[in-house]
């Protein structure tokens, strides 16, 4: 019988969290969670920055995607992506933390989403901010506390493929990798 797999994926905005944590589900063929504000925010049929600047005040929002997240994880196997999954997911059996320089998170952030690259630039530096302070009101969680990841990847020296290449050889070592794909 195949023990269940839960891998946690954490790091800031336009760190490639996303990208990274949906390509190794596919590798692995496990469900990916990533439920995020942007999910909120379409259910909610309210535009992502208008939810953002209700977040600052209103930690509803945060409890429901993190309770959201966290349920689902802990019902089989799978991928948990999301800015707060290793120190949520406690019992996660691999914690890795992805992270990149400002101006390189930045330029993701723009190439994504488009607009003025000052405005993307000044929407990143405050929503960084804000989310420390949320997550520190919230969970006493630092977020730039993440030395106790197993794993921590530097993506701007490595592809998303990397990465998940990366992730597999060290789910080999803990003897996570083929015991759960057989």
């Amino acid at each position: 019988m195949k023990k269940q797999l839960r891998i946690a994926i954490s790091g800031s905005s336009g760190c490639g969290n996303t990208t990274v944590s949906n390509l190794l589900a596919q590798k692995l063929n496990l469900p990916c969670i990533n439920y995020t504000f942007k999910n909120v925010a379409a259910e909610l049929n309210i535009p992502f920055t208008e939810l953002l600047e209700k977040a600052k005040t209103d930690f509803s929002f945060d409890k429901t995607v993190d309770t959201k997240q966290v349920e689902l994880a802990s019902k089989s196997s799978c991928v948990l992506g999301s800015r707060l999954a290793i120190w949520l997911l406690k019992d996660a059996d691999l914690k890795i933390y992805l992270t990149a320089s400002f101006d390189v998170r930045v330029n993701r952030i723009h190439n994504r989403e488009g607009g003025d690259i000052n405005e993307v630039k000044r929407i990143t530096e405050l929503r960084d901010k804000d989310d420390t302070r949320r997550y520190k009101s919230l969970y006493n969680i630092d977020n730039t506390d993440y030395g106790f990841a197993d794993l921590i990847i530097d993506t701007e020296k490595n592809t998303p493929e990397k990465i998940v290449e990366i992730i597999i050889e060290e789910l080999k070592k803990k003897n996570l990798y083929e015991a759960n794909l057989k």
